[in-house]
């Protein structure tokens, strides 16, 4: 069973099915425990998915933790966050007038759960219904040209007008001016840092009626500072939230290229503005159109595009991507003659999941479940690309 289950997942997050992954209603308890979850020691985004594809619950993931990371060889008991803790994140939440979404429930975003290692909470504040509509990002330059912003705002508006929403992620220059061109019609600002620290400094005013006209969204706790690394992260939510995503200035190094690699990966549109080739701004575009990126000059060159894939209905039946799967001791054989074998397959640089199942040489069901306990004792690391290693 576990087989097909995991095959058919893997077939829906490549076609992209949406409706496979609408969440449900999550009692009181079981959000707790989810939350509780993706907090502890060693649980990352995709094997949080993972644990609960194949328990069914958070509750039941959280009891096996400890026998899991045993398994893989951990000598110290793996950390589990305590139920105050969770608590002590829920009410700082509330009490900046934000919520929880948890992978799994029906406030999130549909598009981002189909994606890889989508977060497994995010706190987010203003109007949740915003998650249910269709979404496109643009992003850009921080210096961004006078005409780059005015363009950012009009192309914003337009695509708004039609019914999308836009995501950004609030920065100066092109970020700013697409939140402004889509404030109207609905606007998505993924953060990187607390919900509750403005960043930067100057679009306090804007943040505050994003959040009460359109809906701010970050994976980390109340009270963050932003910090480097997490705006890879943050790149991620954009694009995952999103049909498409605009680039219109970027340097060949920035994050807006990052977040353009990232809707590649996950299956989505690159549209770029083309530029002067002798401004530096105009590279990233410029390269990307070179490349795979749809050049666009318009908000109807987009729609356009956009047109037949946002108007056809999804009629297939969804799929429970959440349904329990039973104990991992029922996939049958010897676990434990498995894993020294699995072990010499791995080794420091990153390896395809995929390579080791197509080695054939350990049934797949027990080599995923072998990765999941090297990975809960802090022997294993997962990298993007489905990719795997020894730590």
């Amino acid at each position: 069973m576990f087989i097909q289950v995991y095959n058919r997942h893997k077939i829906s997050l490549e076609s992209a099915r949406m409706s496979d992954f609408k969440g449900k209603p999550l009692s009181k308890a079981e959000r707790l425990a989810r939350l509780r979850l993706s907090l502890s020691q060693n649980v990352g985004p995709i094997t949080f998915r993972q644990l609960i594809v194949w328990y069914g619950s958070g509750e039941k993931a959280l009891a096996i933790l400890p026998e899991l990371a045993k398994r893989g060889g951990s000598i110290k008991r793996i950390k589990i966050c305590s139920r105050d803790k969770a608590e002590d994140i829920i009410a700082s939440v509330e009490a900046v007038g934000a919520f929880i979404t948890i992978l799994g429930d029906e406030v999130y975003p549909v598009p981002l759960a189909a994606t890889e290692g989508p977060p497994p909470f995010m706190v987010a504040k203003g109007h949740k219904h915003l998650l249910e509509k269709k979404t496109i990002a643009i992003v850009g330059a921080r210096n961004a040209s006078a005409n780059g912003q005015r363009f950012a705002r009009e192309i914003a508006s337009g695509l708004g007008q039609d019914g999308l929403v836009i995501a950004s992620g609030l920065a100066r220059g092109i970020d700013t001016h697409a939140h402004l061109g889509g404030l109207e019609t609905g606007t998505i600002a993924a953060l990187g840092g607390g919900i509750d620290v403005y960043y930067p400094k100057e679009n306090q005013e804007l943040q505050d009626k994003i959040a009460e006209e359109g809906l701010l969204l970050s994976e980390h706790v109340p009270g963050t500072k932003p910090q480097a690394q997490h705006f890879p992260r943050r790149n991620r939510i954009i694009s995952g939230l999103s049909v498409g995503v605009v680039v219109v200035e970027a340097a060949l190094r920035s994050g807006s290229l990052i977040t353009a690699r990232l809707a590649l990966e996950q299956g989505r549109e690159v549209f770029a503005v083309p530029g002067h080739p002798m401004d530096p701004r105009a590279k990233g575009p410029n390269s990307l159109i070179r490349s795979s990126a749809l050049l666009i000059e318009s908000a109807d060159d987009i729609l356009e595009v956009l047109n037949s894939s946002l108007k056809t209905p999804l009629s297939d039946p969804a799929m429970d991507l959440f349904e329990g799967l039973g104990d991992i001791e029922e996939t049958g054989g010897d676990i434990a003659a498995y894993r020294k074998q699995v072990r010499r397959m791995l080794g420091p640089a990153p390896t395809e999941i995929d390579e080791l199942v197509r080695a054939g040489s350990v049934p797949t069901p027990i080599l995923l479940t072998i990765l999941l306990e090297l990975e809960l004792a802090g022997l294993a690391k997962r990298h993007p690309g489905n990719k795997v290693s020894l730590v």
